[in-house]
């Protein structure tokens, strides 16, 4: 069984950003050469979120909406007192920071329209995530 790890560095230009990764994760699994087994993406921050989703910017900026809509900036939360940003820290913690996507015939085994994105809840910022690769 191989056990590969990768580091993807993360640039934010803005406090709510959706990046596509699908890419630079499939360039991680390939590079390892891994033909069946798991591939997590695990997002260190408790302000941001990996998520699973179809890459359509209507849904995008749906999404982002729905996020500040449901859990608003600035709507009296304790933890705001200390570094103003409860709302990224809730979002995150619903998002939550990591995915983990079955590989097979050495392809991650996403659906016709998904792919993975970082979710930027606290921007911008320098961000790492974690790929790891597992299988054989």
């Amino acid at each position: 069984m191989k056990n590969a790890r990768e580091i993807i560095e993360i640039r934010t230009s803005q406090r709510v950003e959706i990046l596509d990764i699908t890419r630079e994760v499939e360039g991680i699994l390939s590079q390892f050469g891994v033909k069946e087994g798991l591939l997590n993406v695990y997002s260190r921050h408790s302000t941001s979120g990996v998520v699973i989703n179809e890459n359509e910017s209507g849904l995008i900026s749906d999404f982002q909406m729905a996020l500040e809509k449901i859990i608003p900036q600035g709507a009296g939360y304790h933890h705001d007192r200390i570094d103003n940003n409860a709302d990224s820290h809730i979002r995150g913690f619903l998002i939550g920071g990591s995915q983990t996507v079955p590989v097979e015939n050495g392809t991650i085994m996403l659906g016709t329209w998904q792919s993975i994105f970082f979710v930027e809840l606290d921007g911008p910022r320098q961000r790492k995530l974690t790929v790891t690769v597992m299988g054989e």
